[in-house]
């Protein structure tokens, strides 16, 4: 059993590799005016990001359309420096999250003042969570929220990276300049500690 979960890790491990060498590629293919290379890379990069929006917007109301905003904006500020892109052995994943921590931040700031449609009211019973639900949920989101913010903004970044946008540790690694493992150790560490603090805070 042990042997096999190994194969799997070095399974994933080798794909996520493959998949940051293809992304390089792809780049140095768009810089080059390669034909479709733009178009998969953009494809790849907007799916990267959305996640990562997601996770870092998910408590705001809005946060899919918000999310979009911010996938849009990331993937028209790699397009425009795409030719000023330069392969210097850095992982293009860390090129694209220091835009997109930047971009999300800005969406993340307008989607809080933002005015938010509302449906048009219909006759019909509303499957949708009552006001109490919503209530509790927005009370759990709210108090998890606030354990993250306890925690330095590193630790919180990985826990975002990792849990919230669903990036393996190879990708994360990858974008904050550490090793899959490092980021497996301290998203360990920022899990204790943040199951620490809600004992503390209960």
């Amino acid at each position: 059993m042990e042997a096999k979960q190994g194969v799997t890790l070095r399974s994933r491990s080798a794909m996520s590799q493959r998949a940051s060498a293809d992304l390089r590629a792809l780049a140095a293919l768009a810089v080059q005016g390669e034909p479709g290379a733009t178009e998969q890379l953009l494809v790849a990069v907007r799916k990267l990001v959305h996640r990562y929006a997601r996770g870092r917007l998910g408590g705001h109301p809005g946060a899919q359309d918000a999310a979009d905003d911010a996938a849009q904006e990331v993937c028209i500020a790699v397009l425009t420096a795409l030719p000023r892109y330069r392969d210097e052995g850095a992982p293009f994943e860390a090129f694209v999250y220091a835009i997109a921590s930047r971009k999300v931040a800005d969406v993340q700031r307008s989607a809080v003042r933002r005015p938010q449609p509302v449906e048009q009211v219909t006759e019909q019973a509303d499957p949708a969570l009552g006001p109490e639900d919503l209530a509790v949920q927005s009370g759990e989101a709210d108090h998890a929220r606030a354990l993250l913010a306890l925690l330095p903004e590193s630790a919180r970044e990985i826990l975002l990276l990792r849990v919230a946008a669903g990036w393996s540790a190879e990708e994360t690694g990858r974008a904050l300049g550490m090793s899959a493992g490092a980021v497996r150790v301290a998203q360990h560490r920022a899990l204790t500690r943040l199951r620490a603090l809600a004992g503390e805070r209960s």
